[in-house]
């Protein structure tokens, strides 16, 4: 194994067809580690290994690979491209000492790539851009670079430049073709503007270059690190990976000017700094946790960034008392693993079946509290209900869905109490659907999809009184018990829902009832009045009423308090509240219009917008949920896929009265269905 100075961590990111796991493949192949270079057009990746990845010829989990070059060990860990499955590639920022972005060379800069690029400045990784499938053809560089540059700023620059075939690429440091190479931009200006920025970092070297001095080979080099662990370059490189063209520079690459392992600090949100020592306290982080397609076997990957991990040890997870042997310390080399003894500082390891362990947990032995910085995730907005294909299978269901749920951090399955849907959240149509594929494959359980009930809820708008008298006779002991009451609204989103009072005076209803009156009332408010949702924001004033001193009980009053909270309700103005989110809407600029256009149309309120470089703007608005459910296929379709939004809860607004009509329409044929049958 190799020492904590000698690793390198890299994390290959992008937008979907960039060709991350090509390059993965290519430079595992370049390494000499696999005899045939791996497609995922074949299915003979060893990065995409699962069934679902194969057929749909993308990655949908991340995938953990190492090889050997230069006397470094290099880790790799290639994550998916479409932004339905971003939850894996944002869990393992954190892992790399340095992000590789890649991108077509003939797509460009998408909505994607930026979003990841500015999780990684956010978390301050160094990061190289790479422009793969350099040999498209008829492809305008500059322009491209320019794009680039619009879009992150000028501290990216090119380290290398292709040629015009696309059939090689040229070091920009060096500043030298091949014989018979002619450039796809010009070469000596690019390797002006990479000096320039580099000598940024060193005012010494500022000085010496300005004065037209000539800088040592040795000095610039070490400036070149420096500028890059700093974030203050962001290097370009150029590549093919069908062709392995700029494969064996960008190896060239990670291992001089990647950050090593050892130069790692990580400052903990809550605790203490982390040093990258394999004598020091135990520390790694949970980036991912997967499954063996043939055995179903959890495998939880980890980064350590401290200490050294053995199989006998006691291991805890977070601020747990109860510890936990590792047993078996793995290397991952995409579906395979190889046992070690043990695993230092830097190294990414894999455990099998630590069923304890979660995405994003800190493991330790004991000494060390806090936790891991992690860009923010998603929150999952797109949602399906979901029923059983087959009788019985409630339960099974449930538990494949929390199997799921732990291996992606942007999937959620919630049992909604007020509609009693089990409702599965993620990032958008493909996500969920992917997913609902797998958890058939794996655990043989299907399901009937349909869209969730939108979760409205009651409220009323006016003052009003309410009285019901409760009496029934049964030939023996009878049941008695009237209650006036008063409802007025309390201001909205109130907590409680319920603002109770018990304002009886000489006893005319004993005060043992009060229990038994709250109970009813709160069976309306679970319920609703209007169309069977949870009221909310209503005060209730019980202030008098009738007992009997043999009759009344319990059932009693919780029933007159029923029909006094309803009959109240009714003439109290009752309307229905519907959620609103907050909704951010990044597109390019010539979609502006159709989108506010939309919004607009689905009763939305356009809140603000910004200009993002490179021709994007952001549309904040806030809309009803109703109108935004399935958005994720809207936008898509108006924007060719180029637009991605995010979403959150906000408020709770009064629908409007036409639309109200035709909720409360449909719940009364539902309530008559289930009479009838």
């Amino acid at each position: 194994m190799s020492a904590t100075e000698n690793i390198r961590n890299v994390v290959l990111l992008g937008h979907p067809s960039g060709g991350k796991t090509s390059i993965a493949e290519a430079m595992l192949f370049k390494a000499g580690l696999t005899s045939r270079l791996g497609s995922v057009e074949d299915k003979t990746s060893i990065c995409d290994y699962y069934e679902e990845e194969r057929e749909r010829g993308h990655s949908i989990s991340s995938a953990v690979v190492h090889l050997e070059h230069d006397g470094r060990q290099i880790n790799i860990i290639d994550t998916p491209g479409y932004p339905d499955f971003i939850g894996a590639s944002i869990m393992a920022i954190p892992a790399g000492d340095a992000a590789l972005l890649v991108m077509s060379a003939s797509a460009g800069v998408d909505t994607n790539t930026r979003r990841l690029y500015n999780l990684l400045e956010q978390a301050h990784i160094p990061r190289f851009i790479i422009i793969n499938k350099i040999d498209a053809g008829q492809i305008d560089i500059q322009a491209l670079l320019r794009l680039i540059q619009d879009a992150f700023g000028p501290q990216c620059r090119c380290v290398n430049i292709p040629t015009t075939d696309g059939q090689a690429v040229v070091d920009c440091l060096a500043a030298q073709a091949s014989p018979g190479h002619q450039t796809a931009i010009d070469l000596e200006k690019a390797h002006t503007d990479l000096i320039e920025r580099v000598v940024e970092t060193d005012d010494s070297m500022m000085e010496s270059y300005l004065a037209g001095e000539s800088l040592p080979a040795e000095r610039l080099a070490q400036a070149l690190v420096k500028a890059v662990a700093g974030c203050t370059l962001v290097p370009i490189v150029f590549t093919s990976a069908k062709k392995l063209v700029g494969i064996q520079e960008l190896l060239d690459l990670i291992v001089r000017l990647v950050p090593s392992a050892a130069a790692r600090t990580v400052e903990m949100i809550d605790g203490p700094e982390l040093q990258a020592d394999p004598s020091g306290p135990l520390a790694g982080y949970v980036f991912r946790i997967g499954y063996d397609p043939k055995s179903n076997m959890k495998y939880t990957t980890i980064r350590l960034f401290s200490g050294t991990i053995r199989p006998d040890m006691t291991i805890v997870r977070n601020d747990q008392k109860k510890g936990f042997r590792p047993g078996h310390i793995l290397i991952s080399q995409g579906p395979e693993n190889q046992e070690v003894e043990q695993g230092i500082a830097g190294q990414i390891i894999t455990l099998a079946r630590a069923e304890e362990l979660k995405l994003g947990d800190l493991i330790h032995e004991g000494n060390i509290s806090g936790r891991f910085p992690i860009p923010p995730l998603p929150e999952p907005m797109y949602a399906l209900a979901l029923e059983p294909a087959a009788r019985g299978d409630e339960q099974k269901i449930s538990g494949a869905l929390e199997r799921l749920c732990e291996e992606d951090p942007c999937l959620k399955a919630v049992r909604d109490t007020q509609t009693k849907e089990l409702v599965l959240y993620g990032l958008g149509e493909l996500h969920l659907r992917v997913m609902l594929e797998r958890m058939e494959r794996r655990f043989k359980l299907a399901v009937n999809t349909k869209e969730p009930k939108i979760p409205y809820r009651e409220t009323i708008t006016a003052k009003a009184e309410g009285h019901y008298r409760h009496k029934k006779q049964t030939g023996g002991a009878g049941q008695f018990g009237e209650v006036f009451l008063r409802v007025e609204p309390a201001p909205r989103n109130s907590q409680p829902p319920l603002q109770f009072s018990w304002d009886i005076f000489g006893g005319a209803i004993p005060s043992q009832f009060e229990p038994a009156v709250l109970k009813g009332i709160n069976d309306v408010m679970e319920r609703g009045v209007v169309a069977g949702f949870p009221m909310q924001d209503i005060k209730v004033s019980v202030y008098d009423g009738k007992h009997h001193p043999v009759d009344s009980k319990e059932v009693a009053f919780r029933t007159a308090a029923k029909g006094a909270f309803i009959d109240a309700v009714q003439k109290a103005k009752p309307v229905l509240l519907e959620p609103i989110v907050n909704i951010e809407v990044t597109v390019p600029a010539e979609n502006m219009g159709d989108i506010t256009g939309d919004l607009a149309g689905k009763r939305g309120r356009v809140l603000g917008q910004e200009v993002l470089p490179g021709g994007y703007i952001v549309i904040k608005a806030q809309v009803p949920l109703a109108e935004v459910s399935q958005y994720s296929s809207q936008l898509k379709s108006v924007t060719g896929g180029r637009g991605s939004y995010t979403m959150s809860f906000s408020h709770y607004e009064p629908v409007p009265s036409n639309i109200q009509a035709q909720i409360v329409a449909r719940y009364a044929k539902e309530r008559q269905q289930e009479e009838e049958d």
